[in-house]
C-alpha cells in the first residue's frame, strides 16, 4: 500500500507499505524517532502518543494502535515536531521544565504531546485531556501545574497553521476507498475483508494477538460516513464519525449521553474509535449502544446496492452475533428526535473513573405526563451476552405513578430481565444490585436530589 503524508513538516512517500506496521514501530525503527515511546502497546498508557492534523482538526493518538494508512494525506507531528526549526521550545515543553513535570521521562513526551494537541484544539480540562496518559513515578500534580501554566500562552505560530496533509493529495489505494459506493463494491468483491476505522480494538488483535488480518480495507478517508447530520427530525452519526465528534455533537442535544463519553477510554482512543465500530464489534460491554438504544436509535446496514434499517436493539442477537451477512456494513445510526424534553440519563459503573472498561453501563429514557410514566427506554451494557433492553422493568413503571414506591418495586423486575455474569470486575448479584440502583438514582436526579458522589467529596 503507498501513502503519502507530512512528518513534522517533511512530506514523507512510502511505497509498499504493510498495511499493518504501527506508527510507533515505523517511527522508532525505520526513522529513529525514539522519543515517541512503547509502553503499554494496547493504547492505554500514552507514552506513544503522537499528533495528527486533518480536515477534522488536530488531535492526540496512540501510535502503537494506528496503522500507517491511517494517515495517508495527513500531518504528524511528534513530540521532536513540537519545537521551533529554530530550537524554540513549545511552551508545554518549556513549562514542564520549570514546573518539575518530568521524573523518570519515560512518560513525558506522551504528555508533553497530549497537551499540545489539546491547546490547538481548544482544551481547558486538563484531567479531561490527560486521561489517556499514566506517569509510572506518580508525578501527575507538577504535570497539571504545567499544564495550567502553558494553557495560558498562545499556540506557537510556527504551529498554528498546520497543514492537513502533503502538498501533492494523499497516495490512492485500491483498499482505502473515499466514498461508500466504492466501499460497498469493495466488499463485494471482498467479502471477507477486515474492515479498519480507528482500529482501536483491531490494533490489538495485531499486536496482542499476532493476528493476520488478511485483506485489509480502510475507512478513514470515507468522509460522507465521519459525518453527523443534525435534522429537526434525527441525528444521523455516520459509522466512521469518531467518538469524540459523538461527544461533542452530543453536548447540545443530550448532554448526560456527551457525560458519560467523557469516561470512555482517552482523548487518544476518542479521537480515533468510530461509532460504527463501537456498535460492529457487538461487544456487550461497549458504551454507546445503551444509550442509543435508549434514544430509539436505528441502524442502517448496506450490502452491495441494498439498504436495510433496523432497531438497534435488534442488531445484537447473542454473545459474539449480529444481525450482519457476510459483505455487510454498517453505514450509519440514526437517532430519532421529537419536541419532547431530554429525559435520558447515562450511567457508567467502572473500577476507574477514567479510561476503564464498564463493570454496569445503564441508560434510561423516561417520559411522564401528569406524574405518570407514560413511556419507558431502558437498555443495559454488562448485564447479559449483548446490550439489552430491560423489558420487565420497563413494564413494571409504564402507567403507574412516578413515585419511589413504584421504582422500588420496579427494581425487583431486574431479575426477570438479566441473570448477568460473575467475572474479575463484578459478581452476578453485584450488577444486579448496581442496575436497580441505578433506577432509583434516576427517580432521585428527577427530584433534584444530587448523587453526584465525585461532586460532593470535592
Amino acid at each position: 500500500m503507498d501513502i503519502a503524508f507530512l512528518l513534522n513538516g517533511e512530506t514523507v512517500n512510502l511505497r509498499g507499505v504493510d498495511p499493518t506496521t504501527t506508527v510507533l514501530d515505523w517511527l522508532r525503527e525505520t526513522r529513529g524517532l525514539t522519543g515517541t515511546k512503547e509502553g503499554c502497546n494496547e493504547g492505554d498508557c500514552g507514552a506513544c502518543t503522537v499528533m495528527v492534523t486533518d480536515h477534522s482538526g488536530t488531535h492526540p493518538l496512540n501510535g502503537c494502535i494506528l496503522f500507517l494508512p491511517q494517515i495517508n494525506g495527513k500531518a504528524l507531528t511528534t513530540v521532536e515536531g513540537l519545537a521551533s526549526p529554530e530550537g524554540d521550545l513549545h511552551p508545554v515543553q518549556s513549562a514542564m521544565v520549570d514546573h518539575h513535570g518530568s521524573q523518570c521521562g519515560f512518560c513525558t513526551p506522551g504528555f508533553v504531546v497530549s497537551l499540545a494537541a489539546g491547546q490547538i484544539s481548544g482544551e481547558k480540562d486538563h484531567d479531561l485531556q490527560l486521561a489517556g496518559n499514566l506517569c509510572r513515578c506518580t508525578g501527575y500534580a507538577p504535570i497539571v501545574r504545567a499544564a495550567a501554566n502553558a494553557a495560558r500562552h498562545p499556540v506557537p505560530k510556527w504551529l498554528r497553521a498546520l497543514p492537513e496533509g502533503p502538498e501533492m493529495g494523499p497516495a490512492v489505494n485500491d483498499f482505502q476507498p473515499t466514498s461508500t459506493e466504492a466501499l460497498a463494491d469493495l466488499l463485494t468483491a471482498h467479502p471477507d475483508a477486515t474492515l479498519v476505522a480507528g482500529a482501536t480494538d483491531v490494533g490489538l488483535w495485531v499486536n496482542k494477538s499476532m493476528r493476520d488480518l488478511g485483506t485489509v480495507i480502510f475507512l478513514n478517508r470515507i468522509r460522507e460516513m465521519q459525518r453527523i447530520e443534525i435534522a429537526p427530525y434525527m441525528i444521523r452519526i455516520g459509522a466512521v464519525a469518531t467518538v469524540e465528534a459523538l461527544r461533542l455533537a452530543m453536548q447540545k442535544h443530550h448532554p448526560h449521553f456527551a457525560a458519560m463519553l467523557d469516561r470512555f477510554a482517552s482523548a487518544q482512543v476518542r479521537a480515533a474509535a468510530t461509532v460504527g465500530g463501537n456498535i460492529a464489534n457487538g461487544s456487550p460491554i461497549g458504551d454507546t449502544p445503551p444509550p442509543l438504544i435508549a434514544l430509539g436509535a436505528m441502524v442502517q446496514l448496506r450490502k452491495g446496492d441494498n439498504t436495510r434499517e433496523i432497531p438497534l436493539e435488534d442488531f445484537f442477537i447473542d454473545y459474539g452475533k449480529q444481525d450482519r451477512d457476510t459483505g455487510e456494513f454498517v453505514e450509519a445510526v440514526v437517532i430519532p428526535r421529537d419536541n419532547s424534553p431530554d429525559r435520558l440519563k447515562v450511567y457508567k459503573l467502572s473500577k476507574r473513573f477514567d479510561q476503564d472498561i464498564s463493570a454496569v453501563l445503564g441508560a434510561f429514557n423516561i417520559t411522564l405526563a401528569n406524574d405518570k410514566v407514560t413511556s419507558a427506554r431502558i437498555a443495559f451494557g454488562g448485564m447479559a451476552g449483548t446490550p439489552m433492553r430491560a423489558a420487565a422493568v420497563e413494564a413494571a413503571l409504564i402507567g403507574k405513578p412516578w413515585t419511589r414506591d413504584t421504582i422500588r418495586k420496579a427494581k425487583w423486575s431486574f431479575a426477570e430481565d438479566f441473570k448477568p455474569m460473575t467475572d474479575m470486575r463484578a459478581s452476578s448479584g453485584y450488577r444486579l444490585e448496581a442496575a436497580a440502583n441505578m433506577l432509583e438514582r434516576y427517580w432521585l436526579e428527577d427530584q433534584d436530589m444530587s448523587t453526584d458522589v465525585r461532586e460532593v467529596a470535592l
